[in-house]
């Protein structure tokens, strides 16, 4: 169902005057733009007709960014499908790192160099607390998201652990389970605490850190989350798929675009209540902008035995598991994945539900929008 809001008319009714207020890149721009654009005919469109009942439909072309909500879903259909390939007969566990906020203004003015940082203390904790307690190799998929709920800036990283890791001998050491079935990663308390430390450490050998800071950093509770899906092992990359390729907010969370600004909902992790919020257009989109992550910027990454040169020991330990791979390596269209996973076939008439749909004619394709500042009365607003 179509949200009756979408992001894009915040950009429309709001985006020149935040570009006249705070003067963002043109990087910033571009992708404002683009989303802005998203399925308009200002990035090109074809045309298609029923081979059965003649019905014809126009559809515009999407933007493809990632930080559009409008083009998320078939990206992420593929990411889960290709994550399954390298599944274990295993526990998976999902753990969440957090940053205090007092570190934000350092994410602000250096965010590849900051989050670059997040991920190596990460993965270096989980590996020292993988050979600490099992004396073996485990592997990461971490994925980074830098929103709250309410668009504020909040650096954290989304984790799938295996139970276990692969030793020094060749063989798989599970985690420790309970004689109720129920699997343990590492205490979250000392995960915390070394977490801790190792990012200060890093942070004080890349910029040395005033004393006072260092000392209200170490006085500071970092949160880390971390907890055994429910479900098998295939579960667990779903439960994680609704991470990967997250926006900072989706269209279906925005209650009204109007004079007053935007209001929108979010959920309260202090007392666990669904909330609304009011902004004023300029600051959504300024707050919204925190999360445009830098040009290129690779935000899942895969450590371990999860890194993509360890693929072939991954696969080895599949087999001495007994995992039989029935996904093959076929990489599919998108078309394919809408119908395998979203429910959709692309091709079918939405007219006669029995005719396939074939284009006759295009006009475009546009790949990516020029770029030049943004303009509201460009774009035609003609979704499809």
């Amino acid at each position: 169902m179509r949200p009756p809001f979408e992001l894009a008319q915040v950009i429309d009714r709001f985006g020149t005057s935040f570009v006249e207020t705070y003067r963002p890149n043109t990087y910033v721009q571009r992708i404002l733009r683009a989303i802005h654009m998203c399925r308009t005919e200002e990035l090109g469109w074809h045309k298609d007709r029923c081979d059965e009942c003649g019905h014809i439909r126009i559809s515009y072309n999407s933007c493809r960014n990632r930080h559009c909500p409008k083009c998320q879903n078939t990206q992420r259909e593929a990411w889960i499908e290709n994550r399954k390939r390298d599944l274990l007969p295993v526990p998976y566990f999902h753990v969440v790192f957090t940053v205090p906020d007092k570190l934000n203004s350092l994410f602000m003015h250096d965010p590849p160099g900051m989050y670059n940082l997040l991920f190596r203390t990460v993965w270096e904790t989980l590996e020292q607390f993988s050979w600490t307690n099992l004396q073996a190799e485990t592997g990461v998929i971490a994925v980074l998201h830098t929103w709250g709920q309410n668009l504020s800036l909040h650096p954290h990283l989304h984790c799938i652990v295996p139970g276990g890791g692969l030793d020094i001998k060749g063989h798989w050491k599970q985690v420790r389970i309970s004689k109720t079935g129920k699997a343990y990663l590492f205490p979250v308390e000392n995960l915390s605490t070394v977490f801790r430390a190792k990012f200060i450490a890093a942070l004080n050998k890349r910029r040395q850190l005033e004393s006072s800071f260092e000392r209200e950093l170490k006085k500071t509770n970092w949160v880390v989350y971390a907890k055994e899906p429910f479900g098998g092992p295939q579960q667990v990359v779903e439960y994680l798929g609704r991470y990967t390729h997250k926006t900072a907010i989706s269209n279906h969370r925005l209650l009204s675009i109007d004079e007053n600004g935007v209001r929108f909902n979010y959920h309260d992790y202090r007392d666990n209540r669904q909330k609304k919020m009011t902004l004023s257009g300029i600051e959504f989109l300024r707050r919204f902008c925190q999360h445009i992550l830098p040009r290129g910027y690779v935000r899942i990454r895969h450590f371990g035995l999860l890194s993509a040169t360890k693929r072939g020991q991954l696969r080895s330990i599949q087999r001495t598991l007994g995992v039989v791979n029935t996904i093959g390596n076929i990489k599919k269209d998108w078309k394919q994945i809408c119908r395998d996973h979203l429910s959709y076939d692309p091709d079918l008439c939405p007219h006669c539900k029995k005719g396939k749909m074939i284009t006759i004619e295009r006009s475009g394709p546009v790949r990516g929008p020029p770029l030049k500042a943004i303009n509201p009365k460009d774009a035609t607003r003609k979704q499809q």
